[in-house]
């Protein structure tokens, strides 16, 4: 090998002015971590020695004919492994360094490298950047290139362009990318490759991309910064898509709970994720979708979920469609307002009681009905009310329920055990309830109920030839 010193001029034609040290540092790390990928061989080191800052590969070694590509045809054949694909990031960064006052030196095996001003040839009253080419000063594997007069700090902010080297947690990785956590107090960020390419205030989760497009390739600067959004936001979409994570998709739809605020982050606002969300939890959690309407409308009805430990999740009237009839990540039912209302009625088993199957005190109290009803009417006549050894299957506590379709109100025998206070309050919220207790909700009826039965006790055995209608009533408590 000669030992004689020859100089390559960098020719730069254009200078990215923009740059400082770290942007010149990030385009050395990048480089690294491309050869580690390609070449299978260690994760690439950074270290401080001696003032210097010090970023060494472990690949094949700096050639000088790497300065001399436009495009890295092996770097463009692997796009899903690299970051750099122009060929031109280590004359940048070394045109950067030299520009900033920072001495470079790259060890390879093949050579050491050093950077200075000379004529141009053919034009000698022109300097341009040269890179002087050495005989090796170190044996080593791979590349080391020698910072000196980089500052710490731009040291940490070229890394913090890496996904590697930040303090983003790994929630989730898919065949299109993975989902990180959004650091505290910082901005979400999309990477390409490991590398940070845009900057997203208003998402939810910071992504890397690692399995690329054609669109994401071409909108790849030589900046390798502001990426537009348009470029990688179907990527984006597709890899939430893939993630059947419990803990992505409870971030998802606690921030869809939000969208009545306006205060949901852009994810959100994609319909496909939004509907992904919901069909994840709902395999993961014991959840009923529902949308705004559908809980005011059947309140009594999400009470009963809430008190059955269902989480009830709000979802927006533009996926309902979506979710109707719809299976999740498992393939089982999406559980909204009607499927729980059948598995609702499902649970309920009877067995009927007649009146001589009655104790003494159990028909005595049984009897207080008649009076119950005089003051408050039933909707019609075709309504009746029964008495069940058994009622919910599964709440033994439940003492008293009402089958709309048969027109009958039924009682678990044990509610005649009750003291008659007790016993008129929850006949008189059955009552209030089947005229249209849907759009009320059941406390409400409750107190209502207890109110009223108080003053009844007394009335109990007077009949009215003028009933109360329940609706009216509850409509001119409520007004109060």
């Amino acid at each position: 090998m000669s030992t004689s010193t020859r100089q390559f001029d960098l020719n730069m034609e254009e200078v990215l002015e923009a740059w400082g040290p770290a942007d010149a540092a990030r385009e050395i790390i990048a480089n690294a971590m491309d050869e580690a990928a390609l070449t299978g061989t260690d994760d690439p080191d950074i270290f401080s020695d001696d003032g210097s800052w010090h970023i060494r590969d472990y690949g094949r070694g700096f050639r000088y004919e790497h300065l001399t590509q436009a495009e890295d045809d092996e770097k463009l054949d692997n796009p899903d492994k690299v970051i750099g694909k122009f060929g031109v990031g280590v004359k940048d960064a070394i045109a950067t360094c030299h520009r900033h006052g920072i001495v470079i030196t790259i060890h390879s095996p093949h050579n050491t490298f050093t950077v200075k001003e000379a004529p141009k040839h053919g034009f000698e009253e022109i300097e341009t950047l040269h890179v002087e080419i050495h005989s090796p000063e170190k044996d080593i594997e791979g590349t080391e290139v020698v910072l000196d007069g980089i500052t710490d700090e731009d040291i940490e902010a070229a890394k913090q362009n890496f996904i590697e080297y930040t303090d983003a947690e790994l929630l989730e990785q898919t065949r299109f990318g993975d989902v990180y956590e959004v650091p505290r107090n910082e901005d979400a960020s999309v990477f390409v490759s490991g590398l940070r390419v845009a900057s997203e205030p208003n998402f939810l989760f910071s992504y890397n991309i690692t399995n690329t497009t054609k669109k994401i390739n071409d909108a790849l600067n030589r900046e390798r910064s502001n990426v537009g959004r348009t470029a990688y936001s179907t990527r984006v979409k597709k890899i939430l898509q893939e993630c059947e994570s419990e803990t992505v998709a409870s971030r998802l739809v606690d921030d869809l709970n939000e969208f009545v605020t306006g205060e949901t982050h852009d994810e959100l606002d994609w319909k496909p994720v939004q509907v992904h969300a919901v069909k994840i939890l709902n395999a993961e959690r014991d959840v009923v979708v529902a949308t705004h309407d559908e809980q005011n409308l059947s309140q009594n009805l999400f009470d009963n979920a809430r008190s059955d430990g269902y989480e009830i999740v709000t979802i927006p009237d533009r996926i309902k469609p979506d979710i109707e009839d719809a299976t999740d990540v498992k393939g089982d039912q999406i559980r909204g307002a009607e499927e729980y209302r059948e598995e609702f009625r499902d649970s309920f088993s009877y067995e009927f009681l007649d009146e001589e199957d009655l104790t003494d005190e159990e028909l005595e109290m049984w009897e207080l009905r008649h009076d119950i009803f005089s003051w408050v009417a039933l909707p019609d006549e075709e309504w009746e009310a029964k008495i069940s050894e058994s009622l919910r299957t599964t709440d033994p506590s439940r003492m008293v329920t009402c089958e709309r379709e048969d027109k009958q109100i039924i009682f678990h025998r044990e509610i005649l055990a009750y003291d008659k206070k007790n016993f008129l309050r929850d006949l008189l919220d059955i009552v209030a309830f089947v005229h249209g207790g849907e759009v009320l909700h059941r406390a409400m009826l409750s107190e209502i109920a207890g109110a009223v039965s108080a003053e009844l006790i007394g009335a109990a055995g007077q009949a009215d030839s003028n009933p109360v209608f329940p609706g009216e009533q509850l409509e001119s408590e409520l007004d109060e």
